[in-house]
């Protein structure tokens, strides 16, 4: 498997690292998180009409780009790097797969354009208060109640699921796991804003309670659907995940030459460079990772499990590495609220747990070699 990326792929880093750098600034993330919808509605409308960034895998024939996992990992590890607030990871990555690997053709049509054009943010709402990511255990119920099902249950954590308009929600009917569309303002349903760790991705707990929904697929077939909808979102997220672990090396190397103790930088001092060094070997690691992931999933589908379950076990505990090495080598001023260090260390820290921890994803990994 053939690693490197096309000329094109490296001119789309290049576009989407600029427009970053102009609308994720620190400061504009610190706008951002601090905001209770936790995004800028008019970057959002400019990452669809000028970068088209939000319909970057979804097909051209509902207003999308119709590119694949590798450039996606791209655009992901860009917004690693820069932080950025939006509701991009629910909504342009996993939301817009769920409607693509569910194949229920209308749900497409209706809900795919408005992802695509900055119009439709949604969430997906799979996990449960029981913490357990395995999709055999959910147990929120869907009864038939004529056209349409009713559900009942609890959601939490969803990301981005107070900013949605619409919720792709995961239950169980009498014939098996399936999804459902569900309108963010159902009578029944109500969600409130989880206190997260990290500012800059915004959480909800969701209850239904007897809430209308419309079949989203065919009824029972959801566990695989939405077991290759993981794939794709851990994919996404270990690139991003490596984006972080990059740019925390680089904001340690650059403090490292700055700061001066005794009349020299403390880079030079051997304990700052095995630091250093550590956290090179950390962030190259990851990113190998998460792009075997990312080709992995255009060109040898057998191996994505293995590979995914590879890619976020690694990426998360690189991330977290790199960003509380980070802290250390800034010393006081890496505790401060004023230093950026603190908003990648939680970053890293939520995202080391989203959608199943290290050791969760290394005992996939393990299953999947046979061991």
């Amino acid at each position: 498997m053939n690693l490197a990326f096309t000329d094109e792929q490296e001119q789309l880093r290049e576009l989407v690292r600029r427009f970053l750098e102009e609308c994720s600034s620190e400061q504009s993330v610190r706008e951002q998180m601090s905001e209770e919808t936790g995004f800028d509605p008019t970057i959002w409308k400019r990452m669809a009409s000028e970068l088209g960034l939000l319909g970057l895998i979804i097909p051209e024939e509902y207003g999308g780009v119709d590119l694949g996992a590798v450039e996606l990992a791209i655009v992901m590890e860009e917004m690693g790097r820069s932080l950025l607030c939006a509701p991009y990871f629910s909504t342009a990555v996993m939301a817009a797969t769920t409607l693509l690997e569910a194949g229920d053709e209308e749900a497409k049509k209706l809900l795919l354009p408005g992802i695509a054009s900055g119009e439709r943010i949604i969430a997906v709402a799979i996990e449960e208060e029981n913490g357990d990511h395995d999709l055999a255990n959910i147990s929120t119920s869907a009864t038939a109640d004529g056209g349409r099902f009713l559900l009942t249950g609890v959601k939490t954590p969803v990301i981005d699921g107070n900013t949605a308009d619409t919720l792709l929600v995961a239950a169980r009917t009498a014939v098996g796991l399936s999804l459902f569309i569900v309108d963010a303002d159902a009578q029944g349903l109500s969600r409130k804003a989880l206190p997260p760790l990290d500012l800059t991705r915004k959480l909800s707990h969701i209850e239904l309670e007897q809430v209308s929904a419309t079949l989203l697929g065919q009824e029972g077939e959801a566990e695989e659907v939405l077991t290759r909808v993981l794939n794709m979102a851990l994919t996404a997220l270990a690139a991003e995940q490596t984006g972080g672990a990059q740019v925390c090396l680089e904001l340690a190397v650059q403090y490292a030459k700055d700061r001066l103790q005794f009349g020299r930088p403390i880079g030079s001092f051997q304990s700052i460079k095995h630091k250093c060094a550590d956290m090179l070997v950390a962030a190259e690691s990851a990113r190998s990772a998460a792009y075997y992931a990312a080709f992995s999933a255009v060109e040898d589908e057998a191996e994505v499990p293995v590979a995914v379950a590879m890619a976020k076990s690694k990426c998360s505990e690189a991330f977290t590495h790199n960003a509380a090495e980070n802290v250390q080598i800034h010393g006081g001023i890496g505790f401060t609220w004023e230093d950026p260090s603190h908003l990648y260390l939680k970053r890293a820290k939520s995202s080391a747990l989203l959608l199943g921890d290290a050791a969760y994803h290394r005992q996939k990994l393990a299953l999947a070699i046979g061991l």
